[in-house]
């Protein structure tokens, strides 16, 4: 979960460029990308004065090959996991449904009512256009816009959902109900006190602070899914299917901010 969130982490310090910006300023909206009729590269732009793509860039390389190497180490390990018992995915799915329509409702709400930013934007209420348009990438090649959203696609609904349930609900949740003794032999959805609060905790500080009340819900109802459950494989496809809504929503609103 935390190596998947490295690029924003060096981009919101200032290691990295960020994307969205740079790379909208390779297309023009009425003429098209700019390319050298020699060359198979596009012309540069004021926003990357003579830098080859991949480095004023880094994030069209980057999120790809943390996505490849992330699901390498998951198919590694993969004996390790334990998915079982396959129960409540009916729950689970509809839960995912849930969590992201309530995640989602704000923004939502925010652009048809066409309200003015204030401090409800802190439960979501806020545009959510600016990140990272996967069309910006149309100038590098024709076969690079869906090779992006291909990536993206396999990021969210499968390599981020198995990662990060592993790592909340397979491991803290255990660890904090049992942080003095073998926290593996704690069974998998066992209630507890702390490790709701903690587990939630850390997983809305997870996010952005415009996403807190989306990231609460949904980590609430992601504990009672555990809870109720028993299952690994049940957390796992509920983060699925809430993460493919997300991403469907994405593409159909140019809110790119979610992701």
């Amino acid at each position: 979960m935390l190596f998947l969130g490295v690029p924003d982490l060096l981009t919101s310090v200032g290691l990295l460029p960020d994307t969205a910006d740079v790379s909208l300023q390779h297309t023009d909206t009425e003429s098209g990308p700019a390319f050298d009729a020699n060359s198979d590269e596009p012309t540069p732009t004021a926003g990357s004065p003579g830098q080859a793509w991949y480095v004023s860039e880094p994030k069209l390389w980057l999120f790809p090959v943390q996505t490849l190497v992330t699901a390498v180490l998951l198919a590694w390990y993969w004996k390790e996991y334990q998915f079982r018992p396959h129960t409540g995915w009916l729950l689970a799915s509809a839960a995912g449904v849930l969590g992201i329509v309530v995640w989602l409702a704000p923004g939502f709400l925010f652009r048809s009512l066409e309200l003015s930013e204030g401090w409800w934007k802190y439960v979501g209420f806020a545009d959510r256009s600016d990140g990272f348009d996967p069309s910006a990438v149309s100038a590098y090649g024709p076969g690079w816009y869906w090779a992006t959203v291909l990536f993206r696609f396999a990021r969210l609904v499968l390599v981020v959902p198995l990662v990060e349930e592993i790592f909340w609900r397979g491991f803290l949740m255990r660890f904090v109900a049992d942080m003095d003794g073998d926290y593996w032999q704690v069974p998998f959805g066992t209630f507890h006190k702390l490790s709701l609060v903690v587990v939630t905790a850390l997983f809305v500080l997870a996010h952005a602070p415009v996403d807190y009340f989306g990231a609460t819900f949904y980590g609430l109802l992601a504990y009672g899914v555990a809870v109720k459950t028993k299952s690994l494989s049940a957390c796992v496809l509920m983060h699925a299917v809430a993460n493919l809504l997300l991403g469907l929503y994405v593409m159909s609103t140019q809110q790119w901010g979610y992701w």
